[in-house]
């Protein structure tokens, strides 16, 4: 089975220095239909101003995953982390027993542009912490890159969690194929770009879910970048 969410019916915010499209129930936007995917929680596509920001506030019991596709973003939080991420880089804070944090954009001029992740834990009230790689596009042209994963395989970063974070990039005419195991889902998500998967064509903010599905084949249309979460 395999079910579409399109960009255009995500909830959407727009607070002047934040515009954000939301795929699954956020903040002020409910739609029991749409509450998450298996553990996959949240994805919000954000854009935020030049020299804006969110201020410190505080997390428990969930994974986050920040994903930026253009600009900078500035993390600090109160375990003593103080970085900036970067399109090509991957975040993962994992917020456990409770930790504060801020995302802001690290310019006064340009726009960040990025998404907001967010996996549930299968435990709760652990040490929390914090990972950051980069993960160079060219290692995952027209091929899977791990990039998250419970066990950290192939210089992943760590989840609390059965997920595991694919991505890939891809020219007009690439071909990928995945591999789905019995009873487990998948949510493959366009960052940008357009693609031909499942009979459908796809376009950045779109997402394709999969259940008892055993082989996905995608298609590139125009140069384009995509997610894939593998769920228990």
């Amino acid at each position: 089975m395999q079910t579409i969410r399109r960009a255009e019916d995500r909830g959407h915010a727009n607070h002047g220095w934040l515009d954000s499209h939301h795929t699954f129930s956020f903040a002020n936007y409910y739609d029991p239909d749409h509450m998450g995917f298996r553990t996959l929680r949240v994805i919000n596509e954000d854009r935020v101003t030049p020299g804006r920001g969110f201020g410190a506030h505080g997390h428990r019991d969930m994974e986050i995953i920040s994903y930026v596709l253009d600009g900078a973003l500035a993390h600090a939080d109160s375990m003593g982390q103080k970085t900036v991420i970067r399109p090509g880089e991957v975040q993962l804070m994992s917020a456990g027993s409770g930790v504060m944090h801020s995302e802001c954009n690290d310019s006064d001029e340009e726009g960040v542009h990025f998404l907001q992740i967010w996996v549930v834990p299968n435990r709760r009230a652990t040490k929390p912490g914090y990972q950051q790689r980069q993960f160079p596009y060219e290692t995952r042209q027209a091929d899977w890159r791990l990039l998250v994963s419970p066990d950290g395989q192939q210089d992943s970063l760590q989840i609390k969690q059965d997920a595991r974070l694919w991505g890939t990039v891809l020219e007009p005419g690439d071909e990928v194929g995945f591999d789905l195991e019995r009873g487990r889902g998948a949510w493959l998500h366009v960052v940008r770009g357009e693609i031909e998967v499942g009979g459908e064509t796809l376009k950045g903010g779109d997402a394709i879910s999969f259940e008892d599905v055993a082989k996905i084949g995608v298609l590139g249309k125009q140069p384009a970048e995509l997610l894939l979460f593998d769920l228990a």
